[in-house]
Protein backbone atom coordinates (compact mmCIF):
# COMPACT_ATOMS: atom_id res chain seq x y z
CA UNK A 1 0.00 0.00 0.00
CA UNK A 2 1.31 3.46 -0.88
CA UNK A 3 0.52 6.44 1.31
CA UNK A 4 0.62 9.99 0.05
CA UNK A 5 2.31 12.75 1.96
CA UNK A 6 0.07 15.11 3.89
CA UNK A 7 -1.62 18.02 2.17
CA UNK A 8 0.03 21.41 2.30
CA UNK A 9 -1.53 24.45 3.88
CA UNK A 10 -3.32 26.50 1.26
CA UNK A 11 -5.34 29.69 1.30
CA UNK A 12 -8.10 29.29 3.86
CA UNK A 13 -10.32 32.15 5.02
CA UNK A 14 -8.72 34.44 7.56
CA UNK A 15 -10.61 34.81 10.84
CA UNK A 16 -10.78 37.63 13.34
CA UNK A 17 -10.18 37.55 17.07
CA UNK A 18 -13.89 38.24 17.62
CA UNK A 19 -14.81 35.21 15.50
CA UNK A 20 -12.39 33.04 17.48
CA UNK A 21 -13.83 34.22 20.81
CA UNK A 22 -17.36 33.52 19.56
CA UNK A 23 -16.28 30.05 18.41
CA UNK A 24 -14.80 29.37 21.85
CA UNK A 25 -18.09 30.39 23.50
CA UNK A 26 -20.07 28.13 21.16
CA UNK A 27 -17.69 25.24 21.88
CA UNK A 28 -18.17 25.79 25.62
CA UNK A 29 -21.96 25.65 25.16
CA UNK A 30 -21.73 22.44 23.11
CA UNK A 31 -19.53 20.89 25.79
CA UNK A 32 -21.83 21.96 28.61
CA UNK A 33 -24.91 20.69 26.77
CA UNK A 34 -23.28 17.30 26.06
CA UNK A 35 -22.13 16.90 29.67
CA UNK A 36 -25.65 17.61 30.94
CA UNK A 37 -27.37 15.46 28.32
CA UNK A 38 -25.17 12.37 28.56
CA UNK A 39 -23.62 12.64 32.05
CA UNK A 40 -20.45 11.01 30.74
CA UNK A 41 -16.91 12.30 30.17
CA UNK A 42 -16.22 14.02 26.89
CA UNK A 43 -13.20 14.67 24.74
CA UNK A 44 -13.11 18.02 22.96
CA UNK A 45 -10.63 18.11 20.09
CA UNK A 46 -9.25 21.22 18.45
CA UNK A 47 -6.06 21.83 16.49
CA UNK A 48 -2.95 23.81 17.31
CA UNK A 49 -2.97 26.19 14.36
CA UNK A 50 -1.64 29.68 15.01
CA UNK A 51 -2.49 32.52 12.70
CA UNK A 52 -5.66 33.72 11.01
CA UNK A 53 -6.21 30.71 8.69
CA UNK A 54 -7.99 27.92 10.56
CA UNK A 55 -9.93 25.90 7.99
CA UNK A 56 -7.55 24.61 5.33
CA UNK A 57 -6.95 21.28 3.58
CA UNK A 58 -4.14 20.72 6.08
CA UNK A 59 -6.30 21.28 9.16
CA UNK A 60 -9.04 19.07 7.75
CA UNK A 61 -6.57 16.24 7.24
CA UNK A 62 -5.07 16.72 10.71
CA UNK A 63 -8.53 16.38 12.24
CA UNK A 64 -9.26 13.27 10.16
CA UNK A 65 -6.12 11.62 11.53
CA UNK A 66 -6.97 12.70 15.10
CA UNK A 67 -10.49 11.28 14.73
CA UNK A 68 -9.21 7.98 13.34
CA UNK A 69 -6.64 7.67 16.12
CA UNK A 70 -9.27 8.38 18.78
CA UNK A 71 -11.67 5.82 17.30
CA UNK A 72 -8.85 3.28 17.29
CA UNK A 73 -7.99 4.14 20.91
CA UNK A 74 -11.61 3.88 22.06
CA UNK A 75 -12.06 0.56 20.29
CA UNK A 76 -8.81 -0.87 21.65
CA UNK A 77 -9.86 0.08 25.20
CA UNK A 78 -13.42 -1.17 24.74
CA UNK A 79 -14.84 2.31 25.36
CA UNK A 80 -18.17 2.99 23.70
CA UNK A 81 -18.67 6.38 22.06
CA UNK A 82 -22.13 7.53 23.17
CA UNK A 83 -22.16 10.68 21.04
CA UNK A 84 -19.83 12.23 18.47
CA UNK A 85 -20.08 15.55 16.68
CA UNK A 86 -17.84 17.55 14.39
CA UNK A 87 -18.11 21.25 13.66
CA UNK A 88 -16.37 22.82 10.68
CA UNK A 89 -16.45 26.57 10.46
CA UNK A 90 -14.09 29.27 9.23
CA UNK A 91 -12.71 29.37 12.79
CA UNK A 92 -11.52 25.79 12.46
CA UNK A 93 -12.57 22.21 12.93
CA UNK A 94 -13.67 20.86 16.28
CA UNK A 95 -14.75 17.41 17.35
CA UNK A 96 -16.52 16.22 20.47
CA UNK A 97 -16.79 12.64 21.74
CA UNK A 98 -18.86 11.54 24.71
CA UNK A 99 -17.28 8.31 25.95
CA UNK A 100 -18.72 5.68 28.28
CA UNK A 101 -15.76 5.35 30.65
CA UNK A 102 -14.23 7.14 33.62
CA UNK A 103 -12.74 10.58 32.99
CA UNK A 104 -9.28 10.01 34.51
CA UNK A 105 -8.33 6.94 32.40
CA UNK A 106 -9.74 8.77 29.37
CA UNK A 107 -7.54 11.83 30.04
CA UNK A 108 -4.50 9.65 30.66
CA UNK A 109 -5.08 7.86 27.35
CA UNK A 110 -5.53 11.02 25.27
CA UNK A 111 -2.48 12.66 26.89
CA UNK A 112 -0.45 9.60 25.97
CA UNK A 113 -1.81 9.81 22.40
CA UNK A 114 -0.90 13.51 22.17
CA UNK A 115 2.63 12.74 23.41
CA UNK A 116 3.31 9.57 21.42
CA UNK A 117 1.75 10.25 18.01
CA UNK A 118 3.91 12.07 15.43
CA UNK A 119 1.08 14.60 14.92
CA UNK A 120 -0.03 14.65 18.55
CA UNK A 121 1.58 18.01 19.29
CA UNK A 122 -0.79 19.54 16.73
CA UNK A 123 -3.89 18.23 18.54
CA UNK A 124 -5.47 19.71 21.63
CA UNK A 125 -7.58 17.04 23.33
CA UNK A 126 -9.34 18.28 26.44
CA UNK A 127 -11.26 15.90 28.68
CA UNK A 128 -14.20 17.06 30.79
CA UNK A 129 -15.76 15.18 33.68
CA UNK A 130 -19.49 15.82 34.32
CA UNK A 131 -18.85 16.25 38.05
CA UNK A 132 -15.48 18.04 38.09
CA UNK A 133 -15.11 19.88 34.79
CA UNK A 134 -11.93 19.99 32.73
CA UNK A 135 -9.11 17.66 33.78
CA UNK A 136 -5.63 19.16 33.54
CA UNK A 137 -2.50 17.51 32.22
CA UNK A 138 -0.56 18.76 35.22
CA UNK A 139 -3.12 17.37 37.66
CA UNK A 140 -2.40 13.90 36.26
CA UNK A 141 1.37 14.26 36.27
CA UNK A 142 1.96 15.24 32.64
CA UNK A 143 4.27 18.12 31.86
CA UNK A 144 2.90 21.24 30.17
CA UNK A 145 2.76 21.23 26.36
CA UNK A 146 6.00 22.39 24.78
CA UNK A 147 6.59 25.10 22.20
CA UNK A 148 6.86 23.85 18.63
CA UNK A 149 10.01 25.92 18.13
CA UNK A 150 12.10 26.10 21.30
CA UNK A 151 10.70 23.43 23.63
CA UNK A 152 9.84 25.87 26.41
CA UNK A 153 6.30 25.76 27.88
CA UNK A 154 3.99 26.59 24.97
CA UNK A 155 1.69 28.90 26.93
CA UNK A 156 4.61 31.16 27.87
CA UNK A 157 5.86 31.44 24.28
CA UNK A 158 2.35 32.07 22.97
CA UNK A 159 1.60 34.71 25.58
CA UNK A 160 4.89 36.52 24.91
CA UNK A 161 4.58 35.98 21.11
CA UNK A 162 8.22 34.85 21.09
CA UNK A 163 8.19 33.32 17.63
CA UNK A 164 7.06 34.80 14.32
CA UNK A 165 3.98 33.24 12.75
CA UNK A 166 5.95 32.13 9.69
CA UNK A 167 8.37 30.22 11.91
CA UNK A 168 5.51 28.47 13.76
CA UNK A 169 3.77 27.55 10.51
CA UNK A 170 7.06 26.21 9.09
CA UNK A 171 7.49 24.01 12.19
CA UNK A 172 3.94 22.70 11.77
CA UNK A 173 4.56 21.99 8.08
CA UNK A 174 7.80 20.19 8.94
CA UNK A 175 5.93 18.01 11.45
CA UNK A 176 3.27 17.19 8.86
CA UNK A 177 5.84 16.55 6.11
CA UNK A 178 7.55 14.03 8.39
CA UNK A 179 4.35 12.05 8.81
CA UNK A 180 3.02 9.53 6.33
CA UNK A 181 -0.78 9.73 6.14
CA UNK A 182 -1.52 6.01 6.24
CA UNK A 183 -4.60 4.26 7.59
CA UNK A 184 -4.73 3.74 11.34
CA UNK A 185 -4.29 0.36 12.94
Amino acid sequence: MTCAAGPRRAGGTQVTLTAMLNARNHRFERQRTALRRFDRPLVSVTLVMPGPEKDTPLTRRLMEVAAAELQFLFGRRGWRVVHAARVTEMTGIEALYVVDTDAVPLKLAVCELEQSHPLGRLWDMDVFCPAHGRLSRRGLGFPPRRCLICGEPAHACARAQRHPLAELLAAIQETVDGYSFCPVG
